[in-house]
């Protein structure tokens, strides 16, 4: 797993399709998806913990291109 690709695959076997319609909170919402993916006991460990760390990152990069989309008055 390196991608929030794959990471949307994860959760997709789960029974979990998350479209909200703004890149950064679809990224939150899986957040939330896998803690109770996690917390239920249902993933394994370090899939949970690379799915996490993914999303995090690209949580980054979307409020990074937020903050120079405002900067750059867009």
């Amino acid at each position: 797993m390196k991608t929030l690709y794959d990471v949307q695959q994860l959760l997709k076997k789960y029974g979990i399709l998350v479209h909200v319609g703004k890149r950064i909170w679809d990224i939150e919402l899986m957040a939330i998806e896998l803690e109770n993916i996690n917390k239920s006991g249902l993933i394994d460990t370090q899939d949970y913990l690379t799915a996490k760390l993914i999303l995090r990152h690209e949580h980054e990069i979307e409020e990074r291109n937020e903050k120079e989309q405002k900067n750059h008055g867009l």
